[in-house]
């Protein structure tokens, strides 16, 4: 082919015959430094006239590089002249461009894999290192699974100044849209698992399907999953208590203790603190990095958002205020007539069980299917919500709710659980949209 500037190109033409000869089908490459605006409307343009069918299309960008992939139904007439016309505006472009011929065969066969399984792989990290990647296509390739594409999510990272991706606020986040049928999906989620113990990096992997990305209602564990701390350790702290306390709080995150009995033999220690005391601590919490940025986004979603807390209900509601939740539930506390803590709280000890039931009660409240719902949570008292939900979120966990949870986040701040619902950082509010917020945000170590 020479096209209208003189210089001579080689097309490759031997095709297979497709629709009684009336067309033929091509898989058109297009790549090349980034082009002018309008190039893509250019190159195409000279299609329509000629009567080409897009059967499919996809494109991307990567430091001013251009590649372009087009499925294509050309007619089938002597010479392929939209061939010819297509390489004639990619040459005039500076592109470059090639052509691929698909045998009907071929083209049924890629056709009749879109019923295939199909999941979402999201990989959460601070700075992206290789063979993270390799980690994840082996798992992947091991198991059966098809990579179809792979979308960064986390923004653009300088290597200069404080967002550099040396520092410590630095974040990455890729998703893989992966379609086939895995040996075993639980299995393959382990392996996943497995790879977060030994390397500073997240893996989940999630069925790609409409509930993914419609939840609508997110429900928090309070102490040490929305703030970095056990206000019950603090309290026991201004109590004189604090080591005791912090001893039988331990053991019953590791699961050691019953939480029931472990609640009421911590509340005991407590007894006659004086009400004074809570306030400075409510006014003092530190909210876990990345919640104020979570919620305030997940809240522009349309989402509801609650507290579902084996702590207390006196701090709970001073961060509803501050982080507009819409649902508390917690304990609360039990105050004499002089204002002293008895050692007891009114009403049932919310423990994972009582989570649990809140959970179902708040979805069917809303309207909601399970599936529609995110828990978040650390402990071993979170394990029931977290397995009912249809997400269920372990955060900076203890490796026994890791394997329990649906997913983990370990790397990054609450807001991380953005990525996992398919939000890119350019689509989202920063934590700076509310400096009330930014104030209480502090990094979690």
């Amino acid at each position: 082919v020479r096209d209208p500037r003189g210089q001579d190109w080689d097309v490759e033409m031997s095709v297979s015959t497709n629709r009684m000869g009336k067309y033929e089908i091509f898989l058109v490459t297009v790549k090349g430094e980034k082009a002018r605006v309008g190039s893509i409307g250019e190159l195409v343009s000279v299609m329509g006239p000629n009567n080409v069918n897009v059967l499919d299309i996809g494109q991307s960008e990567i430091h001013d590089m251009l590649s372009l992939g087009m499925l294509i139904e050309a007619p089938a007439e002597p010479g392929l002249n939209v061939l010819k016309e297509i390489v004639f505006m990619a040459h005039h472009l500076g592109l470059t461009v090639n052509f691929t011929p698909i045998a009907s065969p071929d083209y049924e066969r890629w056709v009749g894999e879109q019923a295939k399984p199909r999941f979402t792989v999201t990989l959460l990290c601070r700075r992206l290192q290789a063979n993270y990647l390799a980690i994840v296509t082996k798992i992947v390739f091991e198991n059966n699974l098809n990579i179809d594409s792979i979308t960064r999510l986390s923004g653009r990272m300088s290597l200069r100044g404080p967002g550099a991706a040396g520092y410590a606020n630095a974040r990455s986040a890729l998703q893989f849209e992966v379609s086939g049928k895995p040996r075993n999906v639980d299995q393959m989620r382990e392996e996943l698992f497995k790879v977060s113990l030994n390397q500073p990096v997240d893996i989940a992997i999630q069925d790609d399907d409409l509930f993914r990305r419609n939840r609508r209602l997110i429900l928090f564990d309070m102490d040490s999953t929305l703030i970095q701390c056990e206000v019950i350790d603090e309290l026991a702290a201004k109590a004189g208590v604090g080591k005791q306390v912090a001893e039988i709080t331990e053991a019953a995150m590791r699961g050691e203790l019953d939480f029931k009995e472990s609640f009421r033999q911590r509340m005991k220690l407590l007894k006659g603190l004086d009400r004074s005391v809570l306030q400075g601590i409510a006014e003092s919490l530190p909210v876990t990095q990345g919640a104020p940025r979570l919620i305030t986004n997940l809240k522009r979603l349309g989402y509801k958002v609650g507290i579902l807390s084996g702590g207390f209900t006196y701090f709970a509601k001073h961060l509803q205020q501050k982080l507009g939740i819409d649902y508390v539930h917690a304990n609360e506390l039990d105050f004499d007539a002089n204002g002293k803590l008895t050692g007891e709280v009114i009403g049932d000890i919310v423990d994972g069980n009582r989570k649990a039931e809140l959970l179902q009660s708040i979805a069917k409240s809303e309207g909601l299917s399970l599936k529609q719902v995110i828990a978040v949570g650390d402990g071993v008292n979170d394990i029931p919500m977290l397995k009912l939900a249809g997400l269920g979120v372990a955060f900076h966990a203890k490796p026994k709710v890791k394997a329990e949870a649906t997913v983990a986040v370990s790397t990054l701040g609450l807001d991380g659980i953005l990525y996992l619902l398919g939000v890119r950082d350019r689509e989202a509010l920063n934590e700076s949209g509310d400096e009330e917020m930014q104030k209480l945000a502090i990094p979690r170590m």
